[in-house]
């Protein structure tokens, strides 16, 4: 007895499905699994996990995270990871960057803190100033503030874009604070009141006299990507040594050392920079140079 031409063709399917499911349902997910148990994948395979100094499991080598006590203040003991833009901090579940560009130099300024918004280049600054406080080295940078904000002033011309000028506001910084700098081609600099309009005014930024090379390098005082870069440059490394030595009690020179086992090198000999996986360098610390009681 031959099948109808329909119930023929839904046979085929039917078979096909079955197939299909068997080979990419089962035996390539098991497949892919079998490898992943190799000797040299196993572990990537199960998120790269570390162990701490105590045997238990702190973290992944892939994922970066702070070095923080409950106030959010860094633990002076432990290197610092870079900022992060992800949810509050290295938050897996949040992975993002501030889109925030190098024009992003105008604060938000508002009575209610809730309100207010920073821009890029005053993150900046206050990052460099704070790393320059905890380290003792000089955070200074171009276009910033004693303070740590975007030194930028708003300068109103008597035609507009043109002319003497009338009135000079340093926008990032709130009265009654004072401003950076006193004058501006003979005006008194007048500090910024929330919620008014300067929109009137040419953006200036003003350089400052601060070293064209900051103490504070780059990766210090911006975040990655992904907001969850584990590592830091060898040079941000180094600078924190003094610091991480004198909180265990060490001598810097092999606080160095171990920085130096856990730099790694550019990608395939010339792509990438040198790096510091900051989570591993810290659990080696612990190991072996505990902290202190």
């Amino acid at each position: 007895m031959r099948l109808p031409t329909w119930l023929t063709q839904h046979l085929a399917a039917l078979r096909v499905l079955l197939v299909f499911t068997v080979l990419l349902g089962l035996a390539y997910p098991l497949a892919m699994v079998g490898v992943a148990r190799l000797p040299g994948l196993n572990g990537r395979a199960e998120g790269s996990l570390v162990e701490g100094a105590d045997g238990r499991v702190v973290g992944s080598r892939l994922i970066g995270q702070l070095f923080t006590d409950a106030d959010g203040n860094p633990i002076p003991a432990y290197f610092q990871s870079r900022p992060s833009a992800a949810g509050d901090g290295y938050d897996p579940t949040s992975t993002a960057a501030s889109n925030l560009g190098p024009e992003s130099v105008l604060d938000t300024l508002a009575t209610n803190p809730d309100d207010a918004t920073r821009s890029l280049l005053t993150q900046v600054c206050s990052r460099s100033k704070a790393v320059g406080d905890l380290e003792g080295v000089d955070g200074r940078r171009p276009f910033c503030t004693p303070d740590g904000v975007g030194a930028v002033l708003a300068v109103f011309h008597r035609d507009g874009l043109t002319g003497p000028v009338t009135r000079a506001v340093s926008v990032n910084q709130a009265c009654p604070a004072t401003p950076f700098i006193t004058d501006y081609q003979g005006v008194t600099v007048e500090c910024a009141q929330p919620g008014q309009d300067y929109s009137g005014g040419v953006v200036t930024p003003i350089r400052g006299d601060a070293p064209a090379e900051p103490v504070v390098p780059a990766d210090a005082v911006t975040a990655s990507g992904s907001g969850l870069d584990p590592h830091i440059s060898p040079t941000y490394a180094r600078l924190q040594v003094p610091r991480v030595a004198r909180e265990r009690g060490v001598d810097p020179a092999a606080v160095q050392r171990l920085v130096k086992e856990h730099t790694t090198g550019r990608a395939l000999g010339f792509m990438g920079e040198p790096a510091v996986n900051v989570l591993e360098l810290n659990i080696a610390l612990d190991r072996q140079f505990p902290v202190r009681g």
